[in-house]
């Protein structure tokens, strides 16, 4: 295992409950500003929304972006 994957392996579950927490407030929030809202529909639009996030990221890293952050 290169020393990278070690650092992250290490961080991986921080980075799963920070990941989650946002997820959960972000569904706090929903349901604060639209109390009827149909809570499935929320989370499944919430994942839409960071899964593009994340493949924006992605398509960075592709470009070379994080090289020399």
């Amino acid at each position: 295992m290169t020393p990278e994957q070690q650092e992250i392996e290490k961080r991986k579950k921080t980075i799963t409950k920070e990941l989650r927490l946002l997820f959960k407030a972000n569904m706090k929030i929903s349901d604060w500003d639209i109390p009827e809202a149909d809570d499935q529909k929320v989370a499944t639009l919430l994942l839409t929304v960071m899964q593009e996030a994340l493949d924006g990221i992605k398509e960075e890293i592709a470009e070379g972006r994080y090289k020399t952050y």
